[in-house]
């Protein structure tokens, strides 16, 4: 194997192209051979004209910034502004009501939503452990897992028969954590919703409730095992509950559930689809914990981790985003960008379910955010013979992603024809 003296073992097995990036190059070719492509295949949101779509508040924030914010380095656990907004965006109206119950929460910068993941891979939980996630996830998540010399473990996206929490498989949690908890020291849980990528899937609030419910009792049960519930909110901007998970925390605690000294609540914020600054690389890990003595540590390990990987995060967005949420006025502007991007996603959903439905097709549950899901087992094939149609969209393992985030309304009904002559 070319250059094997130098790689080591970890590194031996890194290969292949991102499926994202190679489908979306096909897209690409098949515009400029002059084809009428239809493009379901990027994470970023995009007009219908297929320009990127820009909060205007966000850019204007970041076009006003001084020289200095551009090229200064931030402080290495970010700009207190933004550690301050970073968890008012993790927590949205619930936040003052967390700290009324006693909560005390911290906040570290980080580059992008992938650094928050990172943060918490490298400190959580110990090497060669396994890290709790669903089966249909984010395919990167295997790769900063590995990176920090993980395993992963999985249990099932959906129940496999009618449940009170139709959305969350309660009973594959259960099952997952008590076998973790007894053969691990940590157990470390990466929970993406809402807006779950790759299918859009949102958990109800008796999911939530069930899962947190869960992850307490386990916590009780085993004292000396440490327990982490990440949130990863990447695209939460963009569903209908925002923030159910903060408010699931308080309305726990407002009925007399116990928090365990045991238990940590984390929240992977991205501003990449929040504020369409995606290149900017800029995110946070926001923890909270009723005692201070326990966040005060965290933000310590935090910062030294992220000293020593990217030394500090970006700091122009930092800036930026915090005077801009700093402003009723610039304020407003964001949350009326944000609303139109929202709607455009809504209408492109509806439109789809309805197309699909039109053609026999059947998605995965899906409710907000970016994609929408085709659960099969031949998804390379069905791509391919869908691209000879100059439709292109993202086999993953177990599926196909359909960016709804690049597909336009008007071509939903187009797409969920041609896909229908290769499903069933």
């Amino acid at each position: 194997m070319p250059a094997e003296c130098w790689l080591n073992s970890q590194a031996l097995n890194k290969e292949g192209n991102d499926a994202i990036f190679s489908w979306y190059a096909k897209y690409k070719n098949a515009v400029l051979e002059g084809h009428a492509a239809i493009n379901a295949t990027v994470g970023s949101l995009l007009e219908d004209d297929g320009s990127l779509a820009i909060n205007r508040a966000a850019l204007n924030a970041v076009k006003a910034s001084e020289d200095v914010e551009f090229a200064s380095y931030a402080p290495l656990k970010g700009l207190p502004s933004y550690l301050d907004l970073s968890i008012s965006l993790a927590l949205g109206h619930e936040r003052s009501n967390l700290e009324n119950l006693g909560f005390h929460m911290t906040s570290i910068a980080t580059p992008g939503g992938s650094g928050a993941l990172y943060l918490t891979a490298a400190n959580l939980i110990e090497n060669g452990q396994k890290v709790l996630l669903r089966d249909r996830h984010w395919a990167p998540y295997a790769g900063f897992i590995a990176g920090c010399n993980l395993k992963m473990q999985t249990w099932p996206l959906l129940p496999n028969s009618s449940s009170k929490t139709p959305f969350f498989d309660h009973s594959g949690f259960e099952k997952s954590l008590q076998s973790l908890r007894e053969e691990q020291s940590k157990i470390l849980v990466w929970l993406n919703d809402p807006a779950h990528n790759p299918t859009g899937l949102s958990m109800t609030p008796s999911g939530r409730r069930a899962c947190l419910e869960s992850m307490v009792t386990s916590a009780l049960s085993s004292e000396k095992v440490g327990h982490t519930l990440v949130i990863d909110a990447a695209y939460a901007m963009y569903a209908e509950e925002s923030h159910g998970w903060a408010e699931t925390i308080r309305e726990a605690i407002e009925e007399g559930m116990p928090w365990p000294e045991n238990l940590l609540v984390c929240f992977a914020v991205s501003l990449s689809k929040s504020h369409t600054v995606y290149g900017l690389r800029t995110g946070a890990l926001v923890s909270i914990h009723p005692e201070v003595e326990v966040v005060n540590r965290l933000e310590t390990v935090f910062g030294v981790t992220g000293r020593s990987t990217w030394s500090a995060a970006p700091r122009v967005a930092q800036h930026a985003m915090s005077v801009l949420h700093a402003n009723e006025k610039a304020g407003s502007h964001w949350s009326s960008e944000r609303d139109r991007l929202k709607m455009m996603l809504d209408e492109r959903r509806n439109t789809l379910l309805e197309s699909c439905q039109n053609y026999g097709i059947v998605l995965n549950p899906t409710h907000d955010g970016f994609f929408a899901w085709l659960e099969c087992k031949d998804s390379v094939e069905i791509a391919t013979k869908c691209a000879k149609f100059h439709v292109y969209v993202v086999p993953l393992e177990h599926g196909i992603r359909i960016g709804l985030c690049s597909l336009r309304a008007s071509d939903c009904d187009h797409f969920a024809s041609v896909l229908s002559q290769f499903i069933g």
